[in-house]
């Protein structure tokens, strides 16, 4: 993964201010909070950097599944979120990108492993089977990056909870803007983001490093209170103001770069 993931390095720097431009909605997109979307299929692994979104079962609520299954927390956001994400990705870096498709896997698929870099929605609701968290584990050590997004409140305890699972041994840490992801492309200069969805709600920034060391690599990145991947989807309706969706996307470009130079 180490050769994968210099090979994918984004090169050119733009400089300025991200400019958002309206991008063609695309025929399956549904905003997830109204309907479950249309899943498309997986494509084949090419050496190209690809959006991958991790799959996982529902917990049983009963009565149908969650929410009489028309919603499902680990879809949120796709598949705008990811495209358009992917398409700024491409505009501001030389490094082959998918922008027209992107992934579904779960954590103990053998796929997985073929990708540095991999999205979770919701892990609030996340229950990894022994199987999942065994995958997640290797798929950390092995040198991927995991960005957990879009969860907030009493979700937290969910998340911890299921980690300890994962990395019993580890447990995360807040950031600040000394981190070195908060200046590995952009130079963000405040962490003083609003959820989205749940206003009030302060975000909080969390790593998850090897031997609980921050100066060491980081396995995951925690986005608590926040759902970056909404201002991503939403990019190109004028619901956010321009500058709070450009402020979402330098933290996801970010987070890409530290990714594949560590």
């Amino acid at each position: 993964m180490r050769s994968l993931t210099r090979a994918l390095l984004l090169g050119t720097l733009l400089l300025g201010t991200l400019l958002l431009v309206s991008l063609a909605p695309m025929e399956s997109a549904q905003a997830q909070r109204r309907g479950a979307p249309e899943f498309l299929p997986n494509v084949p692994y090419d050496g190209r950097l690809t959006f991958v979104r991790v799959k996982y079962q529902l917990p049983d609520f009963g009565g149908g599944g969650f929410r009489g299954g028309r919603d499902i927390p680990w879809s949120h956001d796709y598949p705008r979120g990811e495209r358009h994400f992917t398409k700024i990705v491409s505009e501001l870096s030389t490094s082959r990108v998918r922008i027209d498709a992107s992934n579904i896997l779960t954590l103990d698929d053998p796929q997985l492993g073929k990708y540095p870099i991999a999205y979770m929605a919701e892990a609030g609701f996340w229950r990894p089977s022994d199987a999942e968290a065994l995958g997640l584990r290797n798929y950390l050590a092995k040198g991927g990056f995991i960005i957990f997004d879009d969860f907030a409140g009493e979700h937290w305890f969910n998340f911890e909870s299921q980690m300890k699972k994962v990395l019993p041994n580890l447990r995360p840490i807040e950031l600040d803007l000394s981190h070195p992801i908060f200046d590995s492309f952009y130079r963000i200069k405040s962490l003083e983001y609003d959820h989205p969805i749940y206003r009030g709600m302060k975000s909080v920034f969390y790593g998850v490093f090897e031997e609980n060391d921050p100066k060491k690599r980081m396995l995951a990145i925690v986005n608590y209170n926040n759902d970056l991947s909404e201002y991503w989807e939403f990019s190109d309706t004028g619901m956010f103001p321009l500058d709070m969706s450009n402020e979402a996307y330098k933290l996801g470009v970010n987070y890409i770069i530290y990714a594949l130079t560590r």
